[in-house]
């Protein structure tokens, strides 16, 4: 009984949790595509009524207007729908636990684990993610803050393009590999 309990600490002790596809990157002439460190992400649903207290717990403004976003310090929120956002938060300070201390009608669900962040930058940026994404990623048409859910080749995504030669592409961990490849073959194809 001893020397189970001891083996199941030891195997306990070992294990370690990667986020997925942690550490791959491509660069092409061009283009970069890399794998983003975790972050913290809540689904934030909520009535109209609710943004002002659930924006100020959030510490930003969260945006009204399609294809838009915001951020500061750190954290980013996504217009999804009329009352859906996708709140990502890359310096360490968990928004779900911000969003609990707030009394006024919402629902907010982690889903930290859940996505995995990509990014895609460089000259050829918008050409990579146009090819597998029908959006019009003009700078007129797709601005930096622009944002939505799209689709990339059989995937959906969030896309957020965070400067002019830069997107942020949010899917699900179980597409990942799908995803990241799709865009790496699109960097090759720009770069030529």
């Amino acid at each position: 009984m001893a020397k189970a309990a001891a083996k199941t600490k030891a195997a306990e002790a070992s294990v370690e949790r990667r986020p997925a596809l942690a550490g791959r990157t491509l660069s092409a002439p061009g283009v970069k595509v890399e794998i983003l460190p975790p972050a913290d992400r809540i689904s934030l649903r909520a009535p109209q009524a609710s943004l002002a207290a659930l924006s100020k717990a959030l510490g930003l403004t969260l945006p009204a207007k399609p294809k838009t976003s915001a951020s500061k310090d750190g954290r980013t929120a996504l217009w999804l729908g009329p009352d859906e956002w996708l709140i990502i938060d890359e310096a360490g300070i968990d928004p779900l636990a911000d969003c609990a201390k707030v009394t006024v009608l919402h629902s907010a669900v982690g889903i930290s684990h859940r996505n995995v962040g990509i990014s895609v930058v460089g000259p050829a940026a918008a050409v990579t993610v146009n090819s597998g994404c029908p959006q019009d990623l003009s700078l007129e048409a797709f601005p930096v803050g622009a944002a939505s859910r799209t689709i990339l080749g059989k995937s959906e995504i969030v896309l957020l393009r965070t400067a002019a030669d830069a997107f942020r592409v949010e899917c699900w961990r179980s597409f990942s590999d799908y995803v990241f490849t799709l865009l790496s073959e699109a960097a090759g194809d720009a770069a030529n």
